[in-house]
């Protein structure tokens, strides 16, 4: 009981947190035990993604030092993980204990999930991942177990109100092997190294990974895709930019310099692709016009937290972009109902205690209300500058990109199926 309202408190404050989740894959989850290998870009939200929108109740393998921490070792015991024993974080306890309750979830039928890299990160690409993955599979000896690749995917991590997509990605099938074996252990770690590849988004570098966001914000302006398309577009992306710098270097810097030309004209006219053809939505007009009273009260009582937390998250973060979300979330939690408290007694001293029972009621309501009026107003002013800005010589160039990348799309070997 304490797991499901646990796991579906967490479900809401993602929800919150990020405007828009989509999971894919699913039907790829076997129906026998499971061991769920992740890619590691967003430290805490990570494991929060898979065990609220996973097909399968899982336990999660995290390190030791978390267990000890206020409110999130509560967190970590009340979902069933599992301690893992780094030497870097010296704590007392040996991995001899992980594997064995690993293994034993798995042999009862359950599901596991680890984090093979090892550590959180904001690297272009996976790092090299560690054999502990393939030594509780191979060790558990089960006649059928499986490991699926799971990669979750951002939009912009640390960015509230951004998108996420979770991706569950061919199962592997373990074989009877001995994890005592080193090849063994190597082959089924190269298999999930393999898999890995397959649903998460990588690059050589940042800035391949800056400019092909930028390409694919360009070349899909006038289309509302789902994000598993997006990823699938923008690893195609990356496809042709390794084709380019391969092949046809100058081609390759001659695009990216068209492309970086037109971001700096969009930003300097204050626009963004989509807003090149913009589309102002009836709906939003009319749902800004009855919550804006609302929305303003609801602005006024949440912005100090609001930006208190950002600020919080920066401080703390000092740079490191995998922590600032999870930075963001836990103080939220804290500063959010304590303002929403704060407010309460000084209402309920100023007015009594009826009027603040009902205005403790009625923050969260405002609070939502500001939110979604402030993202109806953005998109509208957006359109707005969109309708009066001259566009003709943006939209020119944004054609001639889009021609160029596929032409590119032509010459370039079909995608495996």
């Amino acid at each position: 009981m304490t797991r499901r309202i646990v796991t579906a408190f967490l479900r809401f404050c993602l929800r919150i947190f990020y405007k828009h989740i989509e999971r894919v894959g699913l039907e790829r989850v076997p129906n026998a035990p499971v061991i769920f290998a992740i890619n590691h870009p967003n430290s805490l939200l990570d494991p929060l993604f898979v065990l609220s929108f996973a097909p399968r109740r899982i336990s999660f393998l995290g390190k030791a030092p978390l267990f000890h921490w206020p409110v999130i070792g509560w967190f970590a015991r009340a979902i069933d993980a599992i301690p893992v024993y780094r030497k870097q974080d010296e704590t007392p306890g040996t991995n001899l204990e992980t594997f064995r309750r690993s293994r034993e979830i798995l042999r009862g039928g359950g599901s596991i999930a680890i984090f093979p890299e090892g550590t959180t990160h904001s690297d272009p690409q996976l790092r090299e991942l560690k054999t502990g993955a393939a030594r509780i599979a191979l060790g558990a000896r089960l006649e059928e177990l499986y490991v699926v690749p799971t990669g979750i995917y951002y939009t912009a991590k640390h960015v509230f109100r951004s998108e996420a997509l979770v991706v569950f990605g061919e199962a592997i099938r373990v074989p009877p092997a001995d994890e005592d074996v080193r090849e063994e252990v190597e082959a089924l770690t190269a298999a999930i190294d393999e898999g890995l590849d397959a649903v998460t988004l990588q690059a050589d570098s940042h800035a391949a990974l800056d400019l092909i966001a930028r390409a694919e914000d360009i070349f899909t302006a006038d289309e509302k895709q789902p994000l598993a398309e997006e990823l699938e577009l923008r690893r195609r992306f990356v496809d042709g930019y390794r084709y380019l710098r391969t092949n046809d270097p100058v081609r390759l810097e001659k695009l990216a310099s068209a492309i970086t030309q037109l971001a700096a004209e969009l930003r300097r006219a204050g626009l963004d692709p989509h807003e090149l053809k913009p589309r102002i939505e009836g709906a939003r007009v009319i749902r800004i016009v009855i919550l804006l009273p609302l929305a303003t009260i609801g602005t006024i009582i949440n912005y100090p937290a609001y930006r208190l937390a950002g600020f919080l998250a920066k401080r703390i973060s000092r740079g490191e972009d995998e922590l600032i979300a999870t930075i963001k979330v836990l103080s939220s939690f804290a500063l959010f109902p304590l303002t929403w408290i704060a407010l309460t007694i000084y209402i309920g001293w100023r007015f009594g205690l009826a009027i603040a029972i009902a205005s403790l009621i009625a923050m969260p309501v405002l609070a939502y209300s500001a939110l979604r009026v402030s993202e109806d107003l953005d998109d509208v002013i957006g359109d707005l500058r969109g309708l009066f800005a001259s566009r003709d010589a943006l939209v020119r160039q944004r054609e001639a990109i889009r021609a160029e990348i596929f032409a590119i799309a032509a010459e370039l070997p079909a995608a495996p199926s």
